[in-house]
């Protein structure tokens, strides 16, 4: 007598599987075919033919894979959207007055970097899935050619806003999103409606106009693409609007109405790290490599390297109108990196006196041999000559 084997995995619906998320700390769940999406493909083209990825290269690389989820995985027939919350404590905005302190953006002062946090529960999820209903998985969180926000939209979990930025009713805009790509076919959740109306105060607060038009955003003039992904000098237009931005920037968030019903981040791993939430930009500006690695090991903020993060540091230093910054700008002058040496020449220019100024000048730009740091020395603004100091 043959053996029937064992039985196939019960079936389960997108019910119980949100049910489940949710219990392993996902705070939003939906559901999206892996079907390839016209709008989506439109966009990312014209965004791509426009150039506005600037450094970005990976954005522009496997186009056709990142506009499609079935393309990227011909057998995923559904995406599954999940977003944790990551809401603030307080006001973010408010960090912004302290000249002296630096301002990182909320998603980077967590005591875990949310990609590790978030790619655990997901593995989770999928291990479950599999074995309850026998489907193949996949799971990603900012690490593979996913748009991320168009499929967490497409699965309802809310709508891109004007600062193109997924938003909520229930969570704001304060969302860490990841998603686990299955060969189950599951029934779809609807798209969201758009609920940002007459609202421009993504818009309006924008301190480097890096909005083109609503839904539209230039990441070539944008904060968090400046101090994250930008591998040169700042661009001097945005320099002074940096303010102490040093990595990232939340303001297009901070000022959407829908963060009223933001949640603060209830998983440990995403509440900040006390030291990152107003550090001290002199303390930043002595960070040698080995104490960056230290002070920044399991944070994003690792990623970007100490170079560019201490470029940001010396722009809010310029920015702070804190003489008492002026030594730690001093003896940035003397780091290894092109980058650094004139970021803190920069910033001394707009620290000093015209004629203290002109005196470091002579004696710096001399011996001088990276033409970058060479052409912060003898910097102008453009029609603004007699007046930058």
């Amino acid at each position: 007598m043959s053996s029937a084997g064992p039985a196939p995995p019960a079936p389960v619906g997108p019910a119980a599987i949100r049910d489940h998320a949710l219990a392993l700390g996902f705070d939003a769940v939906g559901f999206a075919p892996a079907a390839s999406r016209r709008e989506v493909r439109r966009n990312l083209r014209a965004f791509l033919a426009e150039g506005r990825y600037g450094d970005m290269g990976w954005l522009a690389a496997h186009e056709e894979r990142r506009a499609s989820p079935d393309s990227l995985w011909p057998e995923a027939r559904t995406v599954i959207a999940l977003a944790m919350s990551y809401g603030p404590a307080s006001d973010p905005l408010g960090r912004l007055a302290d000249r002296d302190r630096g301002a990182v953006s909320v998603y980077a002062q967590t005591a875990r970097d949310y990609h590790d946090v978030v790619k655990r529960r997901l593995k989770r999820l999928a291990r479950w899935l599999a074995g309850t209903c026998g489907g193949a998985v996949k799971v990603f969180v900012d690490t593979a050619p996913v748009l991320e926000k168009p499929a967490a939209a497409a699965a309802g979990l809310g709508w891109q806003g004007k600062h193109t930025n997924l938003v909520s009713r229930r969570h704001g805009s304060w969302l860490f999103l990841g998603e686990v790509f299955t060969t189950l076919a599951l029934a779809p959740d609807r798209p969201h409606e758009d609920h940002c109306g007459s609202c421009s105060a993504c818009l309006d607060i924008c301190p480097t106009e890096a909005f083109t038009a609503p839904y539209q955003l230039d990441p070539r003039r944008c904060i968090s693409y400046l101090t994250i992904e930008h591998k040169g000098p700042i661009p001097h237009e945005f320099r002074r609007a940096m303010g102490n931005r040093i990595y990232g920037c939340d303001d297009c968030l901070a000022v959407c109405p829908w963060n009223k019903f933001a949640a603060r981040a209830r998983e440990p791993e995403l509440m900040p790290r006390i030291e990152l939430t107003a550090p001290r930009l002199a303390d930043l500006a002595g960070l040698g490599d080995a104490e960056f690695r230290e002070v920044f090991a399991g944070s994003p903020i690792k990623r970007t390297g100490r170079y560019r993060f201490l470029r940001n540091v010396l722009i809010a230093i310029g920015n702070s109108g804190d003489a008492g910054l002026i030594p730690a700008a001093r003896r940035a002058l003397d780091d290894p990196a092109p980058l650094v040496r004139g970021a803190a020449a920069w910033a001394l220019g707009e620290l000093l006196s015209a004629a203290d100024f002109g005196a470091l000048r002579s004696a710096r730009l001399p011996a001088e041999t990276d033409a970058s740091v060479r052409r912060e020395w003898v910097y102008e603004e453009p029609s603004m000559s007699d007046s930058r100091r």
